[in-house]
């Protein structure tokens, strides 16, 4: 599907004004080649721990969206070029961080669309905590499990439904 999320919006104003469709704050930076991404959302909510990303990523993504909400922490990445390939060769169309990412040349490498607030080239630990498929606070917006991400370089919108 192609599309522009600020089509999307002026499409879609009623469920703006209903709240099934929200924009996340303007926070976030477009780290990839893919210049638009759209899926399923699938959400992990972790904390300076990339061990519950990696072994999300590792699963086949069937065109979704890994949601990571990492409490905005700018202290380290919690996803890099190596994880950005295991995104793409596993299918998933996109991931949303809610924290850092690093090797942004190699993200922009990458066949998979990466957005985030900032990048560090700091690594994060690998203890395994979190948790997954459960709701998570982004700025702007709350995320559930299935819900849809529509993002470009304007912006991640959080649909309740998939929007045509």
């Amino acid at each position: 599907m192609t599309f522009a999320t600020a089509d999307l919006c002026d499409a879609h104003e009623e469920q703006l004004a209903l709240g099934a469709l929200r924009v996340l704050e303007p926070v976030f930076h477009l780290f990839s080649r893919s210049e638009s991404f759209s899926g399923e959302a699938v959400t992990l909510k972790v904390f300076e721990d990339n061990a519950l990303v990696r072994a999300t990523l590792e699963e086949q993504g069937a065109g979704r969206v890994l949601v990571v909400d990492g409490g905005g922490s700018l202290r380290c990445a919690l996803v890099g070029g190596n994880l950005a390939q295991i995104a793409q060769h596993n299918g998933w169309a996109g991931i949303v961080v809610n924290g850092c990412v690093r090797d942004a040349l190699e993200l922009n490498e990458a066949d998979v669309g990466v957005i985030a607030l900032t990048t560090n080239p700091r690594r994060c630990h690998k203890l395994g905590g979190g948790q997954r498929d459960v709701p998570v606070q982004l700025p702007g917006a709350l995320v559930h499990p299935g819900e849809w991400i529509y993002a470009d370089i304007d912006g991640v919108l959080v649909s309740s439904a998939a929007l045509n």
